[in-house]
């Protein structure tokens, strides 16, 4: 990727903001944290693709859906655009890639990197489709149902397996533990911190759960150290354990714990959010269903890769990347941003965006056949050096988790409205849990 050309200002240069609503700064702050989904989609008509607030924990703000812009921004040196502050590193502990800077955030990048590209992500295929079967084994045939929660059930079991290899003790009260704290965590990310931990708050809650989870990764840890086959292991956590840094040192314990932690909680609730609005989308769209269905039965999957690029389009689950000025001026398009300022990047309203997805409105994967879609338009999993280093694997997993439902099940279509957005703090769901109607087919009623 080619950085930005950097401009050199001159010294003293007063800063040049973009449009800012002429809002009280607490209606901002309100709205923004009441629906920052809602908020940005009605003023961007009216004020532009960059915009100037004051929004909770980010502060002073410049939101931005200019495709141009976000060039930009995602090819800019890491060196002058640090991650935004704060970020979810004050949820999954400071330890984690997301609070990395500079040379030891490219450095654990490339540690992470391996598990989840190329034959490894292949590899994880067999894990997602027993998953999927096992879950799927007990659907209710005619009722209608919720898949949010079943998503998060088989993608949790994934990435569980993806992670640590073996069952076990620890690994099931993982699978009790984890699903309570991401709620609560992903509600709590897009709070302000207390600035003290009180008794029976929230934040009190989670640091109790993240103490549980403390204790099982220990064991987890130390029961890999003491395996005499860990050579010959292939899950994330003993990749982990025998990776090393250029000059030989490893992870420490606190930073993989950090990172586990991450990996668990990103690597399940984002991809289930996407799956649940993906049966939400194909429900509504018969000839979409049609063709999905039509092309389950083969070894071609063209078509269901463009329909979940459509999805994740359409229905984005996290609907904003950020970075913070690092540097004393920042030069942005025809702006020039002060350090401190936080850059939010848009998501929703980059991929609403006519110029680049005519008719935004209408649900089409056919959008995506034989184009791939705008490196800085479509942008669902963030960009530039802070790309979800997991996006292969989600691929993967939607990719499988739909073939195989699709292969075991009729979807019964519905003309019922699109289901409303839920915001769950970090990610947005459908509202009633993307609820389908199935159906067994008789012939994979022998193969489930």
């Amino acid at each position: 990727m080619t950085e930005a050309p950097t401009v050199d200002l001159p010294a003293g240069a007063a800063p040049v903001l973009p449009p800012a609503p002429p809002l009280p700064k607490a209606l901002q702050a309100l709205g923004f944290m009441l629906s920052r989904r809602w908020m940005i989609e009605r003023l961007t008509p009216r004020y532009g693709r960059v915009i100037c607030m004051t929004v909770p924990v980010f502060g002073k703000a410049v939101v931005v859906s200019d495709p141009a812009l976000v060039k930009q921004i995602f090819t800019t040196s890491p060196d002058v655009l640090h991650n935004i502050q704060p970020n979810l590193s004050r949820i999954f502990g400071s330890g984690c890639v997301f609070g990395l800077e500079g040379t030891a955030h490219r450095a654990r990048r490339k540690l992470l990197t391996p598990p989840f590209h190329g034959k490894s992500v292949k590899a994880y295929e067999r894990i997602v489709e027993e998953e999927t079967r096992r879950e799927i084994a007990s659907w209710p045939d005619g009722v209608a149902f919720p898949t949010l929660e079943p998503m998060m059930r088989i993608t949790l079991n994934i990435i569980l397996r993806a992670v640590f290899g073996a069952d076990g003790v620890e690994l099931q009260r993982l699978r009790e533990l984890l699903p309570t704290w991401v709620t609560l965590g992903s509600k709590l990310a897009v709070l302000p911190t207390p600035k003290r931990e009180l008794r029976w708050t929230p934040w009190a809650k989670l640091a109790s759960y993240r103490r549980d989870y403390d204790g099982l990764i220990d064991t987890l840890i130390d029961n890999a150290r003491r395996d005499p086959n860990l050579d010959q292991r292939t899950d994330v956590l003993s990749l982990f354990l025998r990776s090393t840094y250029d000059d030989g040192s490893t992870m420490t314990r606190a930073e993989l714990g950090d990172e586990l932690l991450a990996l668990l909680a990103a690597g399940h609730e984002t991809t289930a959010s996407t799956l649940a609005w993906a049966f939400e989308r194909i429900s509504r769209y018969p000839a979409v269903l049609d063709r999905l269905v039509a092309e389950a039965d083969t070894d071609d999957n063209t078509y269901r890769q463009a329909t979940i690029l459509e999805v994740q389009r359409a229905r984005t689950v996290i609907d904003f990347s950020g970075r913070h000025v690092a540097v004393p001026m920042y030069q942005l398009g025809e702006y020039t941003l002060p350090q401190g300022y936080s850059i939010i990047v848009g998501l929703d309203q980059l991929h609403e965006n006519p110029e680049v997805f005519p008719h935004p409105e209408r649900f089409d994967p056919q959008r995506f056949i034989d184009a791939r879609p705008n490196t800085f338009a479509w942008v669902p999993f963030g960009g530039g050096t802070r790309r979800c280093v997991g996006a292969a694997f989600a691929n993967m997993e939607m990719d499988i988790v739909l073939r195989t439902v699709l292969r075991h099940f009729t979807i019964q279509t519905t003309d019922a409205p699109g289901e409303k957005w839920h915001s769950r703090g970090v990610a947005y769901t459908p509202k009633n849990g993307g609820r389908v109607v199935v159906r067994r087919r008789p012939e994979a009623t022998a193969d489930a």
